[in-house]
């Protein structure tokens, strides 16, 4: 995520420089951050979360009424740490602690990830001293900000330096053929795994593969437990062929340095990776994602000549089959890929971001 990839740039910049750094995070109750955050030795904190809709919800009201309550508590947890500077990340979970800040007069750098601007961001960057955006395009939406700065989006250092060799003997693979990597995000994707579930001989006869599945937003694993059950079923020449694992961790730069296509959702982490590594993919958009934004992600790739694209409603073990087929039987097809993928790639994100968090520490100072 932009965070962590921030956060490294910064605690390497203070160990070669020599100045103090103490950070806190804050996020939601049930924030899937929260793992990794406190893996790094970081302070979690979690404020009650609202969010605003632009439609009618029974969930509403309880959320409207959530909105003050965080702001609250984030007034408190700003008041107790005393930062120099906040650095926001997107979501609504982000915009108590960016008022909180406002009003306490401490700078804030708001970042947007995605090329389609969400609702929380443009509420929170009335209270930023400054935005950060991705892509160009998401200039338009940020008019009435003090500062807008085009920086792109931070990229991970565990996603950096993969060996192509261990991505494959990591998980016992067969050599013989490309790698495709399948990712649902950090909950997975249950019609992505369907679709996998479904075509998965298919799939196996004509590529090695790597999927994370996730444990899906109840937490069941129960699509674990049924593409391992596909696994075992499976001729023991095909079980040679894939791996499937609800996260995946200290493996990921090896995958995507083996990885010869990707198929996962469009959320902004994901197109940001592909990005950054030149990694060409087969894109299926969350369709309801908050106004579209994984489609026009997943089109931004596309339209680069770096994806191509699966609506969810024409996603089937068919149609990812034959699509898979298509691009790995076009070597030449996937390296242009790769190369356009590379050309939205912002390679010094988290640095521009770490200057920018710097210059407003220091103008509080």
């Amino acid at each position: 995520s932009p965070a962590v990839a921030v956060i490294e740039r910064l605690r390497e910049r203070s160990a070669v420089e020599g100045w103090p750094l103490t950070l806190l995070y804050i996020g939601s109750k049930g924030g899937a951050e929260r793992e990794i955050i406190t893996a790094m030795g970081i302070e979690y904190l979690s404020v009650p979360v609202g969010k605003l809709r632009r439609y009618l919800s029974w969930k509403t009201p309880p959320d409207l009424a959530r909105i003050p309550l965080g702001v609250a508590a984030a007034w408190r947890q700003v008041g107790r740490f005393k930062p120099d500077v906040i650095f926001s990340t997107g979501g609504f979970v982000s915009v108590p602690t960016v008022v909180a800040g406002w009003l306490r007069r401490v700078p804030s750098l708001v970042h947007e990830q995605t090329a389609l601007v969400g609702l929380a961001n443009r509420i929170a960057a009335r209270s930023a001293s400054v935005v950060a955006i991705s892509y160009e395009s998401s200039r338009r939406y940020f008019a009435k900000a003090r500062r807008v700065v085009l920086t792109g989006n931070p990229v991970r250092q565990a996603v950096l330096g993969g060996e192509a060799a261990r991505g494959y003997s990591r998980f016992g693979l067969d050599t013989s053929v490309p790698l495709v990597y399948v990712t649902g995000g950090a909950q997975g994707s249950h019609i992505l795994n369907e679709a996998v579930a479904a075509a998965l001989p298919q799939l196996l006869a004509q590529a090695a593969m790597v999927h994370q599945c996730g444990n899906g937003p109840d937490g069941s694993s129960a699509d674990l437990r049924e593409l391992s059950a596909r696994r075992e079923a499976l001729p023991t020449d095909l079980q040679a062929r894939y791996a499937v694992l609800p996260f995946v961790r200290e493996q990921i730069a090896d995958i995507y340095a083996a990885a010869s296509l990707v198929i996962g959702r469009s959320g902004a982490g994901t197109v940001n990776e592909l990005a950054a590594l030149g990694k060409p993919a087969i894109l299926v958009p969350l369709a309801s994602s908050a106004e579209g934004e994984q489609m026009r992600n997943a089109e931004m790739m596309r339209d680069a000549g770096g994806a191509v694209i699966i609506r969810e409603a024409e996603l089937s073990a068919e149609a990812l089959s034959v699509k898979l087929g298509e691009l790995l039987a076009d070597p030449s097809r996937l390296s242009a890929m790769g190369s356009a993928a590379l050309k939205l790639a912002q390679p010094h994100a988290a640095e521009a971001i770490v200057e920018l968090l710097l210059e407003l520490a220091t103008v509080r100072d």
